[in-house]
């Protein structure tokens, strides 16, 4: 029997995004826009206050990443906590490019 409580987290592309589900509610997500075909800008990761100080947004955050990782694209890491959480384990900065001025021109057109 699963435990209908415990996290998962599942790929939205039609919303560009990975969201992260609690017992059946949405608890967060984080969302990105692809670049080309190399490169996945994620550019906001939000948990929403119901579901704070779970450990969720490491949680969503790791398995997005690694879904990108098998994918074979990179991750540019405009969000903060994208970026912070890259800082923290290292074994996933290595498919992480930099944050140029460039690409956050892009990330925000795109978003307009």
């Amino acid at each position: 029997m699963t435990d209908q409580t415990s996290p998962t987290v599942r790929h939205a592309p039609d919303r560009s995004r990975y969201e992260i589900e609690v017992g059946g509610e949405t608890a967060g997500f984080t969302a990105y826009r692809d670049r080309g075909e190399q490169q996945r800008v994620f550019y906001h990761t939000k948990i929403y206050d119901a579901f704070s100080g779970q450990g969720l947004a490491s949680r969503l955050v790791r398995e997005a990443l690694s879904d990108v990782r098998e994918t074979g694209r990179r991750i540019v890491p405009v969000c903060p906590y994208v970026k912070g959480f890259l800082e923290k384990h290292q074994e996933l900065a290595g498919i992480a490019d930099p944050v140029t001025p460039e690409v956050v021109r892009w990330i925000e057109a795109e978003l307009k």
